[in-house]
């Protein structure tokens, strides 16, 4: 869990709070922030009251989005950290086309988890 900068803030349209989470995944909030533990979601603190917040992005409905876990996983992997992959996976690729968090959402993970892999050459 990291604070967020101006930067991150404004490439990433909307945001959801812990309790947003568990009550959309129908789940204890510990679940989410286990969730978080985990590597599986990225909570950043912002906001007057520094509350965690998570991308909307990374939740599809009930569940995590498909592949973002995965794609956490790689990106991690390649050293990077919480803001940077939150600057990766929103930053508009022209060649996917839109970010690789509107590919992942779209359920096309692969090609997100392949560029994600070529980030470790």
């Amino acid at each position: 869990m990291t604070e967020i900068d101006a930067k991150i803030d404004a490439l990433v349209p909307a945001w959801l709070t812990l309790p947003d989470i568990a009550e959309m995944l129908d789940v204890e909030v510990t679940r989410v922030r286990q969730l978080v533990k985990e590597g599986q979601l990225i909570a950043v603190r912002r906001g007057e009251n520094r509350a965690l917040h998570v991308p909307a992005a990374f939740i599809d409905g009930d569940k995590v989005v498909k592949g973002l876990s995965g794609t956490l996983t790689l990106l991690r992997d390649d050293g990077f950290t919480d803001e940077e992959m939150l600057e990766w996976l929103f930053t508009p690729d022209e060649s996917l086309p839109g970010t690789p968090a509107q590919a992942l959402s779209e359920n096309r993970g692969t090609e997100v988890k392949r560029r994600a892999q070529a980030l470790a050459v």
